[in-house]
């Protein structure tokens, strides 16, 4: 799980970027080792149809829409022929929807466009990027279904691939998901993705500006991952523990109201 490719990205997201360099890198990692990325809906087409997957798949994937992946990532990508899948809060691209509060700049229409024409799946990310768990039934509709209705409109076709912003979701999330059309969704968990998950709950792994090149062949290798996010498993469950009390506490005062 990607975010920004930049040299110098904005403060608010230099953690979770990568430099154009470390990410070439990774993908001379890839290619090295003999694996084979493929999109989202590749992945989850093969484990609905029981098809056989190929040799060391990877997922690629960047959430958010960040203008470096068509600058720097798009590039890279090419020129080993390897697809990914770009997740786009469609409030945050420039363009006529855009809602204000990106954390960096931002991809603009046509750059998802070439994205999409170079073989890069598009998917949702919701719409304005909120902690989607927070949301009463209505916002969490408004949220996934204009993210889908707005990549449709402007790729000609709707999306089928979902990742929940922060990687936060539920039971009442992930069918709103699911009812807004999207087929498949991943989240974070910092895991590798089994097909025992389910569609709409894959883990991903983070790739961090701190990432270095032995830090991630161990992480695609699956190696040494309880040790690498120690840390964020117990903020996971910690955070997990503060959201399920303040969804609590916000529907106990529309109970009172």
């Amino acid at each position: 799980m990607y975010h920004a490719v930049a040299d110098r990205p904005a403060p608010a997201a230099h953690a979770l970027s990568v430099s154009p360099g470390a990410f070439a890198r990774q993908l001379a990692v890839l290619a090295a080792g003999g694996y084979t990325p493929l999109t989202t809906a590749a992945l989850a087409a093969a484990w609905r149809s029981g098809g056989a997957l190929p040799r060391r798949p990877v997922l690629i994937t960047f959430d958010d829409g960040y203008e470096g992946v068509h600058r720097h990532a798009l590039p890279a990508l090419a020129a080993h022929g390897f697809p990914a899948t770009l997740f786009v809060s469609t409030g945050w691209l420039r363009g006529p929807y855009d809602t204000g509060g990106a954390p960096d700049a931002m991809l603009d229409w046509d750059q998802v466009r070439a994205l999409a024409a170079a073989g890069v799946e598009v998917g949702g990310h919701s719409h304005s990027h909120p902690q989607l768990d927070q949301l009463d039934d209505g916002r969490l509709r408004f949220e996934a279904l204009r993210c889908r209705e707005l990549v449709a409109e402007q790729l000609g076709g709707p999306p089928v691939s979902f990742a929940y912003p922060y990687g936060y979701s539920s039971r009442r999330v992930r069918g709103a998901v699911r009812a807004a059309g999207f087929t498949q969704a991943l989240a974070v968990a910092n895991g590798l993705a089994r097909r025992a998950q389910g569609p709409y709950a894959l883990r991903r792994l983070t790739v961090r500006r701190s990432t270095g090149d032995a830090a991630f062949e161990r992480l695609v290798e699956g190696r040494a991952l309880g040790r690498e996010f120690a840390v964020d498993r117990a903020l996971t469950r910690g955070y997990a523990v503060v959201r399920r009390a303040r969804r609590a506490a916000h529907l106990a005062r529309e109970a009172v109201g």
